[in-house]
């Protein structure tokens, strides 16, 4: 058996979510994980957590390039990045967030933390926000609507989405060699991506019903 058809077989024993994300990266590609990024970075409650490990862990069984995964989701990054960037810069803070905390799972209060990040940090708030979950999705508005050089903001954009993206995938990388105890444990971290999917919306709809309570 090749390696390709190795890893294949792998990501098919992974059961559950954590089995139907491996088995969509391993169908679509490296470009599908920077896909995967892009999408992660605008809609933050995709997890890049689950995603770019599964990556790595692939890498290692010979299925993808190592070093192209790491290339299109730190690009996948940047680009949903820039796009959240472009907003804030042609739309302006408020409206972006007015518009923004209509979606699904979105709340405005995540984008004014945001804010108040980028305003108490400057654009040193941009590389280390890339590390910080909720943050590193949505700081890229506000500094799109205050300005911020472009070039500046793409360089720590790279650099912090680099790490961030990198760290995740050397993890899922040094893992891969170990996929008989992924494979055994894949039910468990099933349950546990799917605790943490089920508390975050519930603290959502919690959060929002008593947010409009207040409004009255």
């Amino acid at each position: 058996m090749g390696p390709v058809a190795a890893a294949t077989g792998t990501a098919d024993n992974l059961g559950g979510l954590v089995g139907a994300a491996a088995q969509a990266i391993d169908n679509l590609g490296e470009w599908g994980v920077g896909a995967f990024t892009l999408a992660e970075t605008v809609v933050p409650p995709i997890p890049s957590e689950v995603i770019l490990p599964l990556a790595g862990y692939l890498a290692k069984q010979g299925s993808l390039s190592l070093l192209l995964v790491f290339i299109t989701s730190t690009l996948g990054a940047y680009l949903g990045a820039l796009l959240l960037y472009w907003l804030g810069l042609k739309l302006g803070l408020e409206r972006s967030i007015r518009g923004l905390s209509r979606l699904p799972l979105v709340d405005r209060q995540d984008f004014e933390g945001a804010a108040g990040w980028f305003g108490r940090h400057g654009r040193s708030s941009i590389f280390f926000g890339r590390l910080l979950p909720g943050v590193r999705s949505l700081i890229s508005l506000p500094a799109g609507a205050a300005k911020m050089h472009l070039g500046t903001f793409s360089l720590f954009t790279l650099a912090g989405s680099g790490l961030w993206n990198g760290t995740l995938i050397g993890l899922g990388f040094l893992l891969g060699t170990q996929y008989r105890l992924i494979e055994q444990y894949s039910r468990f971290l099933n349950y546990a991506v799917y605790g943490a999917l089920a508390l975050s919306v519930a603290w959502l709809v919690v959060r929002r019903i008593r947010r409009r309570k207040t409004s009255r």
